[in-house]
C-alpha cells in the first residue's frame, strides 16, 4: 500500500509540474547538446587537435635561452696580487641556442599525417556515440510512449468495469442475477486498481529514465507529445537487407572507425620504418661568462668571453639491441590486425544488419496478428455483453471475456511499439541524421 500511495503522490505531483511536452527531436537535440559521454568525445577531438599541433612543432626549430649565476667560498688565488687566501667569488654565464632535425627519416611527415588521420577517428568515435544516443533515446521515447497509452487504455476499461458494476448491482437487487455475479464483477474492479497504479508508475519511471539519458537536472515537470502512431512507416522496409547494407558500409561509423584503425596503423608502420634511417641535425649555440673576479665592467665581460658554436650533427642507428627492428615487427602486426578487425567489423555490421531487418519483418507480421486478434475480441467482447445484459453468461464468464480482450490491447500496443523502434533501428543502419529521425 506504501508503494502503491508514493507512485500515486509521485504521478500527481508529475502532472501537476508539467509545462512543457518534449518531442522525439527537441529530445534528440538536447542530449547530444547536454550528454556527458558526448561532451567528453568533444574534448577528445580538442586533444587530437592539439596532438596535430605538437606533430607541426617537430617542423620548426627549437630556441632556449639560460642564465646562471653562482657563488664560490674558499681558498682562491687573488687575481690582482696572486696570493692565495679564502674568499667568496661570484661566477654567471648566459646561453642562447638552437637546434632543427633537417632529416629523421620522414618520422616527423608521418606524425603529422598521422595526427591529423587520427583527428578524422576522433570525430568518428565521436559520432557513433551521437547514434547509440540516439538510439537509446529513441528508445526510451517510446517506452515513455508505450506506458502512456497503457495507462490510458487501463483507464478506459476501468470506466467500463465501473459501469459493470453498477449495472450489476442493479440486477443482483432487482433479483435478477445472483450476489455472487457482482462479487466478481468487484474483484475485477479491485484488480484494475492495481494495474493502473503499478501503470501510473511506469509511466513515472520511464519518464524519469528519459530525463536522465539527457542529463536533465530538474525532470518533475518533463512530459513528451503524443504523436499518432496508429499507423507506423515501414518505407525502409522496402530497401531490402541488401540496399540497407549498401548504405550502412558508405555511413556507418563503425566501418569509418575500423578503416581509419587500419590506416593509423600503416602509418604507426612507417613511422617505425624510419626510425632505421640516420638523422640529422643542425645546431647553434652562443654562449659568454663574467666574475666579479675581474675588475672589468660587466658587459664589457660579456663582449670579451663570448662564443659561438655550429654545425650538424648525423646519427647513425646500427645496433639498439634489436628494439628498431622489434618495433617495426610490431607494427605490422597492428596493421595485419587492424585489417581483420576491419574485415571483421564489416561482417558484424551485415550480419546485425540483416537480424535487424528480420526482426523488423517479424515484428510487422506480429503486429498485423495483433491487429486480427484484437478486431476478434472486441466482436467476441461485444457479443459476450449481448448475453450478459439478457443474463444468458454469468459475471465469470463475461469477465473472461473482458479479460481476453484487455490482453489483446495489450498485445497490440506492445507489438506496435516493438515493432516502430526496429524501424528506427533499421533507419539507423542506414546513417539517418539526428534531425532527420521522425517517428
Amino acid at each position: 500500500m506504501i508503494i502503491c500511495s508514493i507512485a500515486v503522490l509521485s504521478f500527481a505531483f508529475a502532472k501537476a509540474q508539467q509545462t512543457k511536452s518534449w518531442t522525439l527531436q527537441e529530445c534528440v537535440d538536447y542530449a547530444i547538446e547536454n550528454n556527458i559521454s558526448i561532451k567528453q568525445a568533444d574534448l577528445n577531438i580538442e586533444q587530437a587537435q592539439l596532438n596535430k599541433k605538437d606533430a607541426l612543432g617537430a617542423f620548426l626549430p627549437s630556441l632556449n635561452a639560460s642564465a646562471s649565476n653562482s657563488w664560490n667560498t674558499g681558498l682562491t688565488q687573488n687575481v690582482v696580487t696572486g696570493v692565495l687566501q679564502t674568499q667568496t667569488t661570484r661566477n654567471s654565464s648566459y646561453g642562447i641556442n638552437s637546434g632543427v632535425t633537417l632529416f629523421n627519416g620522414m618520422r616527423n611527415a608521418y606524425r603529422h599525417q598521422r595526427a591529423k588521420m587520427n583527428i578524422l577517428a576522433t570525430q568518428y568515435n565521436a559520432e557513433q556515440l551521437e547514434d547509440n544516443i540516439l538510439l537509446n533515446v529513441a528508445n526510451s521515447y517510446l517506452n515513455v510512449l508505450f506506458n502512456k497509452e497503457n495507462l490510458k487504455q487501463l483507464e478506459a476499461q476501468h470506466e467500463l468495469t465501473a459501469k459493470q458494476l453498477e449495472q450489476t448491482q442493479q440486477l443482483v437487487d432487482a433479483g435478477s442475477l445472483p450476489r455472487g455475479d457482482v462479487l466478481e464483477v468487484q474483484a475485477t474492479y479491485a484488480n484494475e486498481e492495481q494495474q493502473i497504479l503499478a501503470a501510473q508508475n511506469n509511466v513515472v519511471i520511464s519518464r524519469i529514465t528519459l530525463a536522465q539519458i539527457l542529463n536533465l537536472e530538474d525532470f518533475k515537470g518533463f512530459d513528451v507529445s503524443d504523436p499518432d502512431l496508429n499507423d507506423p512507416v515501414a518505407l525502409i522496409l522496402d530497401q531490402g537487407a541488401d540496399g540497407i547494407y549498401a548504405a550502412a558500409t558508405e555511413n556507418r561509423y563503425e566501418i569509418k572507425i575500423a578503416e581509419q584503425n587500419t590506416a593509423l596503423a600503416e602509418q604507426d608502420l612507417k613511422i617505425a620504418r624510419g626510425a632505421r634511417l640516420p638523422t640529422v641535425s643542425a645546431f647553434f649555440n652562443y654562449n659568454t661568462r663574467e666574475s666579479d673576479r675581474l675588475n672589468l665592467a660587466f658587459f664589457d665581460q660579456l663582449s670579451l668571453n663570448d662564443g659561438i658554436s655550429y654545425g650538424l650533427s648525423l646519427n647513425l642507428p646500427i645496433f639498439n639491441g634489436w628494439s628498431v627492428s622489434n618495433n617495426v615487427k610490431r607494427s605490422k602486426l597492428n596493421v595485419e590486425n587492424n585489417r581483420l578487425q576491419e574485415t571483421q567489423a564489416k561482417l558484424d555490421l551485415k550480419q546485425n544488419i540483416y537480424q535487424a531487418y528480420n526482426d523488423a519483418q517479424g515484428s510487422r507480421l506480429t503486429y498485423q496478428s495483433a491487429q486480427k486478434a484484437l478486431e476478434a475480441r472486441e466482436l467476441a467482447y461485444e457479443y459476450a455483453q449481448e448475453r450478459y445484459n439478457v443474463g444468458l453468461m454469468n459475471a465469470f464468464d463475461f469477465n473472461q471475456s473482458q479479460t481476453q480482450l484487455t490482453n489483446a490491447q495489450s498485445s497490440l500496443l506492445r507489438s506496435k511499439y516493438d515493432y516502430i523502434f526496429k524501424l528506427k533501428v533499421l533507419e539507423l543502419f542506414t546513417g539517418i541524421a539526428p534531425e532527420d529521425l521522425k517517428l
